[in-house]
């Protein structure tokens, strides 16, 4: 009995623990399964973001590739551009004869008064001729005409030589300085140089049109700057159009400059009389000046100034320049409420700060036309006569002899006049 008893327990206890053995391995195998389905869903994750993350990684290094490649193609223009126009950009360089100076020691009163004084004087022991300063200016023409500021070549008794970017030096000649612009042209020789081998052509550089400049548009400046580092390059934008400025010059000259291009391209002395040029390789303003009291703010006059200059000394062998002979100033909205003028726009006619500043001058083709005191010019030729279209603009391209048509607004009634321009005389400052 106990024997079988002891078998039927042996035969259950095996049965359990076969039973306990096989329950157990199946949630093994089950929990195995579990553990393996969610490691497997991590590496399936981490494996979609590492795919994702590795695609916007190449996503962005190809935005990266193509701005570098629009910033080397931006870059390599401007590097071809200031290659193509530097054989064009002169520096000027000026020299004068100067007094040489020797110091001494003398007794003014004599050794009878004063035996052994001495003072330090001075002396002329004759002179030398010494650079005394550069500029900056470009060719024009394949014979030798440059355009440069009248500021640069200003003094008469002084000699100016030009210097090429391939080192070629050449004597010039100031063939006209335009007392009422900023503006002078010069003359070299190409195939006489003082220093170099001669050339038949000069390479000349391409003029823009100044009239279809944009605010925000990329500029070039390139000149001798501080007279000592030639074709240096700026670059900037055109931070303003039609400014107007007084300029001044180390030896206390002045001169009122209008309708200028304002920008930020850095400009310093030496650089006046360079070209401004826009990314097509035109010129479209000639540098003039830069603000002493701000950081990259400088001007140049717009190069539709200088054509007309260039043309009348090319065909009449001076600067040659129509005028109507009249002081005005320009009405606007404001001017108009506080005056109550039945017109915002118009050029006023008016008298200057000085008792001989006339409204009208004597003798002028406005004279002559019977323009008067406070007449409201509010038309030339048509066009209407604003802030952005002055007098000086509209005749701007007008030769002497020309007659322009006026629109005027006086004592409340419209009448018109027709007016025969003349050469404005005493344009040359030489």
């Amino acid at each position: 009995m106990s024997k079988k008893i002891n078998k039927t327990l042996s035969r259950a206890i095996i049965i359990s623990l076969f039973v306990s053995m096989l329950i157990g391995g199946l949630f093994g195998v089950l929990g195995a399964l579990v553990i393996t389905g969610q490691m497997r869903g991590d590496i399936e994750k981490e494996l979609i973001t590492g795919e994702l993350n590795q695609k916007a990684k190449e996503n962005l290094k190809e935005i990266q590739r193509k701005q570098k490649l629009v910033m080397d193609e931006n870059e390599a223009n401007v590097i071809s551009l200031v290659e193509r126009v530097n054989p064009s950009v002169v520096s000027i360089i000026i020299t004068k004869d100067m007094p040489v100076i020797e110091n001494y020691f003398e007794n003014p009163f004599g050794e009878d008064v004063l035996p052994g004084f001495r003072i330090p004087s001075q002396r002329q022991r004759g002179t030398r001729e010494e650079e005394i300063g550069g500029g900056s200016g470009f060719i024009v023409s394949k014979d030798g005409y440059i355009i440069t500021n009248r500021h640069v070549v200003n003094d008469t008794e002084a000699e100016y030589t030009v210097l090429t970017n391939d080192e070629r030096k050449y004597q010039a000649e100031v063939l006209g300085r335009d007392s009422i612009n900023d503006i002078a042209v010069l003359k070299i020789d190409p195939k006489n140089p003082i220093e170099g081998e001669g050339v038949e052509e000069l390479p000349l550089i391409e003029l823009g049109n100044s009239g279809d400049l944009k605010t925000g548009q990329t500029v070039i400046a390139i000149g001798n700057a501080l007279g000592e580092y030639r074709n240096t390059v700026s670059k900037g934008i055109v931070s303003g159009l039609k400014r107007n400025i007084i300029a001044g010059d180390s030896l206390g000259n002045t001169q009122a400059l209008s309708e200028l291009i304002q920008t930020d391209a850095a400009l310093n002395r030496g650089n006046s009389g360079g070209p401004l040029i826009n990314l097509a390789g035109e010129v479209i303003g000639i540098n003039v000046a830069s603000s002493q009291m701000a950081d990259n703010i400088s001007f140049a006059i717009p190069i539709n100034d200088a054509k007309q200059v260039i043309e009348s000394i090319r065909t009449e062998g001076r600067i040659v320049r129509p005028y109507l002979g009249i002081r005005y100033i320009l009405n606007n909205e404001e001017f108009a409420k506080s005056n109550n003028l039945d017109y915002d726009y118009g050029a006023l006619v008016v008298r200057g700060e000085t008792r001989g500043e006339l409204a009208v001058l004597p003798s002028s083709p406005a004279d002559k036309a019977d323009i008067l005191e406070n007449d409201l010019i509010l038309e030339i030729d048509g066009e209407k006569i604003t802030e952005s279209y002055t007098p000086a603009n509209a005749i701007s391209d007008k030769k002497p002899g020309d007659t322009v048509n006026l629109k005027i607004l006086r004592d409340g009634e419209i009448i018109e006049k027709e007016v025969e321009l003349e050469e404005r005389k005493n344009l040359q400052s030489d």
